[in-house]
């Protein structure tokens, strides 16, 4: 679940706690992507970057619907909805958890080094065009919005993608990739998710496969890596 937020828009703080209650469980991994298209109105997002902005059109070019809007969620790279819309949401990720992620992905971090594996993948997945994309995230942060229409509000978020990173593409074949996790993380990042997702960075398609872990610091070790492969 991916949700397109910002601290400049009166409609996002009730898509702001869905996503934090949802990220509390272990079927759905939760990416919060604050856009920066809103802070003309009187408030910079302070999270915001146009690489998620852009990420969000991208989408919508895709869809072919053009639909960008906050707060938008977005399930498993196919569903668009309207974040704040609870039942919304949640028959969203059922429906994408009645098909689930059928590709086995898992992240982990030791010694200062970041490590993905993707398995083997049956036809006709195997086939797919597919690119792994490692997203550097701030597991946690509250922001307290000093103007525009949420002044005076503070708000939580979850799982904040601070930077993006392509790692490569993917053939459908057993894959390992390394990166330096000083290369990856950003300041504030302190856990990484996976997403193995068809189509192109440009072009985006279907989540294929999925993992999160939490990064201590470049060199430390960090705990197991949590595989996901279903949704809510």
């Amino acid at each position: 679940m991916e949700l397109f937020t910002s601290q400049g828009s009166s409609a996002c703080p009730p898509a702001d706690r869905i996503a934090t209650e949802l990220a509390r469980g272990d079927r759905t991994l939760v990416l919060t992507l604050p856009v920066d298209y809103w802070d003309y109105l009187g408030w910079k997002d302070t999270l915001a970057t146009p690489a998620n902005a852009a990420r969000q059109k991208a989408y919508a070019r895709a869809r072919g619907d053009r639909k960008v809007f906050t707060p938008q969620v977005v399930v498993n790279g196919r569903e668009a909805i309207v974040g704040g819309a609870g039942p919304a949401v949640i028959g969203a990720l059922g429906r994408a958890g009645d098909v689930g992620l059928p590709l086995p992905v898992a992240v982990s971090a030791a010694d200062g080094i970041i490590e993905v594996s993707v398995s083997t993948a049956r036809a006709p997945i195997a086939k797919s065009r597919a690119e792994v994309w490692l997203f550097a995230v701030e597991r946690s942060r509250s922001v307290h919005i000093d103007g525009g229409e949420n002044a005076g509000a503070t708000v939580d978020y979850v799982n904040v993608v601070r930077h993006m990173t392509r790692l490569g593409a993917w053939d459908g074949a057993p894959a390992r990739f390394d990166i330096a996790a000083d290369e990856a993380m950003r300041p504030g990042a302190d856990g990484v998710a996976v997403l193995v997702q068809a189509g192109t960075g440009g072009q985006p398609g279907p989540i294929l496969g999925a993992a999160q872990t939490d990064v201590i610091r470049p060199g430390a070790a960090t705990t197991a890596s949590r595989m996901v492969r279903e949704q809510f």
